[in-house]
């Protein structure tokens, strides 16, 4: 296992960090448990969850994976060799049992977060603190529009960032990232730490994947010139670059069988493309899910990438990605690839 340095800071993570979401809804907490004990015996020390985890969020499975993860951070004795990232979910209408649908990215509803979040994963501080999403009407989550919006943006960066710096000076937050951000919003985040002399954001954490590479325009320039280093979500597309919904298929049990409100990555251009890579890994002999998750990984503006699994056999696949050096040549075809059709699934 590589390691990488998180933003400007001192700590160091795995290349691969590993993700939460589907604890507590597709897996059990002991299975949990086994991918935490296995991911942390390949050399593993990052791992990333959220306070509105698992997904599909729903209110009576809210704040359940933190709880998973606690309960195995509890039993054991290098809680400091481990770097645990959780998210705050920012304001969302569509999360209206969260603080009573009342919540902001304000210090009061920061800090009730917060100490749920501490409570949970049975900790005294965390590592990594990120706003889930920005609280004002922009592009994420596959939005492609700019909204030009009239109404109040909400809770400022700087207000967001004056309440975090707070909690780091108390100790309970060591580092501040962002997630589903634009190059405004980070450009902002930079902008309002210089202006009042507080903590800089250390990472942001998007989507990337073969076929959404949104993250290289704009948002890559500014984790290369400014430390702000991307921790990569759904590197597989929700599964799909796997190669294992083609044609129709609905494995038993896989995300997009049990939940039809994943639609990003399967329309009609995403599936053709999906379809081209996983063929050219075929013909060089490579997994498709080990191709595009090494592709991530070798990005230099990536400074860990988030894999997932329902199984242990999927897990393992996915950290041994970690041995895969894409050949030129295969570099050199994927690039063709993205170039006949980029982005097929922002």
């Amino acid at each position: 296992m590589q390691y990488r340095q998180l933003g400007n800071t001192h700590l160091k993570v795995s290349e691969v960090c590993l993700g939460s979401m589907t604890w507590g809804e597709q897996n059990t907490e002991a299975e949990g448990h086994e991918q935490l004990d296995y991911a942390v015996s390949q050399g593993v020390n990052f791992v990333d969850t959220a306070e509105m985890y698992p997904v599909p969020p729903k209110a009576d499975t809210m704040g359940r994976t933190e709880a998973i993860l606690g309960n195995w951070l509890a039993n054991r004795k290098d809680r400091d060799k481990l770097v645990i990232a959780t998210k705050m979910a920012a304001a969302a209408d569509w999360l209206p049992y969260i603080r009573n649908g009342n919540n902001r990215a304000d210090k009061k509803n920061i800090e009730l977060a917060l100490n749920d979040s501490l409570r949970r994963l049975q900790t005294d501080y965390i590592d990594l603190y990120q706003i889930h999403w920005p609280e004002r009407d922009t592009n994420y989550f596959g939005k492609l529009d700019y909204p030009y919006p009239n109404s109040n943006d909400g809770v400022p960066v700087g207000e967001t960032l004056a309440a975090l710096a707070d909690f780091v000076q108390a100790g309970k937050i060591r580092h501040i990232g962002i997630s589903n951000e634009t190059p405004w919003g980070i450009a902002e985040f930079l902008r309002q730490a210089e202006k009042h002399n507080l903590p800089r954001i250390v990472s942001i954490q998007n989507p990337y994947n073969l076929l959404n590479r949104t993250f290289e325009i704009g948002c890559a320039e500014f984790a290369h010139r400014d430390s702000v280093g991307l921790l990569a979500y759904s590197p597989l597309a929700f599964g799909v670059l796997t190669g294992k919904y083609l044609d129709n298929s609905k494995p038993a049990g896989a995300r997009l069988t049990l939940f039809d409100r994943f639609t990003r990555y399967t329309g009609e251009t995403g599936t053709s493309m999906t379809r081209a890579y996983v063929e050219l890994a075929r013909e060089h002999d490579l997994s498709p899910a080990q191709m595009a998750l090494a592709f991530v990984t070798s990005r230099p503006f990536v400074t860990s990438n988030i894999i997932g699994a329902t199984s242990m056999q999927q897990l393992q696949e996915n950290i041994d990605s970690i041995h895969l050096q894409l050949s030129e040549e295969a570099l050199r075809a994927i690039e063709a690839l993205h170039t006949h059709q980029p982005n097929p699934c922002p």
